[in-house]
């Protein structure tokens, strides 16, 4: 099969109808639906406040989902590292004045409380993160009444771990999660527009990977109780499944199933965001990577899509932020995107899944592009060639 050829010709009819890429996978009718905004942004310096409004507008308004209410944001801050001379917000990081903006039409929409949520790393606090970043944390204080910071690797506070379980699961029946995840009235899912190295793409599905506490699911979680001073990532366990999380945990529903993590992630992402639904999913693409996830990955460069995705309906978001990338957001495991770049053994696979199809039957949402209302700039006008910009 010629996938460049396909891909290019699934491009070149995007670009030219702005309805549809040709469907390679039957949509399931029931998926529910609901509409995606995208924005042309030519950049960080922009009225990101009254831009990010004009598109929350466009989906029908944030007032009504979040006034009086807890708010959680689940950020993408994964790993470190520069690509080039470029920050890590407009790589590989959510960018922090879009965290910003963000934060400030919550409170300005009624908030009562917002809480940015990600995985720190190791042993530091969230807000030093983004310190030794270079992020104004004094800034993202003040942007609304109330603005919290949560490392969810760990317990760090919090007392408890909190279960959630999930209705038709993969590979976990539930997950212990930080208890921020379900103390929270509306769930946020802030993501960046970008390829990744086993997934093909990352984008709001993937994005909930990170919500894993690596005191649970990392490598060097104990084998009775999570660690609460982890050091590793989730190699190990997730990607792979050479462990079991501890005994305290839900353990996988098979543990004969395909260890492959082009099978094992995304179908474990899917479990995710089903355990943890996703009320608003946010997609900074205004300034982005090619090739890769983050610096660590070989031939990673920077990417200026300048678009911004934002849709009450993760697996509807994500078709439409795939489709502004070049690629059919039905397409089938080992075509473009869906196929693993990482270097392995002679014999090992290199697909990937396509989580949205994973998402979608389940009943998560609709990867069908002539099912999904676009808003604001069409696909069309909207479309960056991920693929032709990939390094050979």
């Amino acid at each position: 099969m010629n996938t460049n050829r396909t891909n290019m010709t699934r491009r070149q009819l995007l670009a030219a109808s702005g309805i549809s890429l040709v469907s390679l996978g039957s949509a399931a009718p029931a998926a529910p639906l609901a509409p995606v905004s995208i924005g042309k942004i030519a950049g960080y310096d922009q009225d990101l406040t009254r831009l990010l409004a004009e598109q929350f507008d466009q989906i029908g308004g944030i007032a009504k989902l979040v006034a009086g209410k807890t708010v959680a944001i689940k950020l993408n801050l994964t790993g470190g590292g520069r690509i080039g001379s470029y920050s890590a917000g407009q790589t590989h990081w959510v960018h922090p004045k879009l965290v910003g903006a963000c934060c400030h039409l919550l409170g300005r929409a009624g908030a009562k409380r917002i809480r940015l949520l990600e995985g720190a790393g190791r042993g530091d606090s969230l807000a030093d993160k983004m310190l030794d970043a270079g992020w104004d944390v004094p800034a993202l204080r003040s942007a609304a009444p109330v603005v919290e910071f949560e490392d969810t690797n760990r317990l760090g506070r919090a007392k408890r771990y909190s279960r959630l379980k999930v209705a038709k699961p993969y590979v976990y029946p539930a997950f212990d999660l930080h208890p921020s995840y379900e103390e929270t009235d509306v769930f946020l899912s802030m993501s960046k527009l970008k390829h990744h190295e086993e997934c093909g793409i990352t984008l709001t599905i993937k994005n909930s990977f990170g919500i894993a506490p690596n005191s649970v699911y990392g490598d060097d979680a104990g084998v009775d109780e999570p660690n609460e001073n982890p050091r590793r990532g989730r190699e190990a366990m997730l990607h792979l499944g050479r462990r079991q999380p501890p005994k305290s945990a839900p353990q996988e529903v098979d543990f004969a199933s395909e260890r492959y993590e082009g099978y094992r992630v995304p179908r474990i992402c899917v479990d995710l965001i089903a355990a943890r639904p996703v009320d608003l999913a946010i997609i900074d693409g205004i300034e982005s990577s090619i090739g890769g996830e983050g610096p660590w990955v070989k031939g990673v460069r920077y990417a200026n899509p300048q678009v911004l995705l934002v849709g009450r309906n993760p697996v509807c978001t994500d078709a439409v932020a795939t489709a502004v990338m070049g690629y059919d957001p039905r397409a089938s495991r080992g075509q473009l995107p869906f196929r693993s770049t990482k270097p392995s053994a002679p014999d090992a696979p290199q697909y990937a899944e396509n989580p949205m199809l994973l998402a979608e039957a389940v009943g998560i949402g609709s990867a069908d592009l002539a099912r999904i209302d676009v808003r604001g700039v069409p696909i069309k006008d909207a479309l960056y060639d991920f693929e032709s910009r990939r390094k050979p």
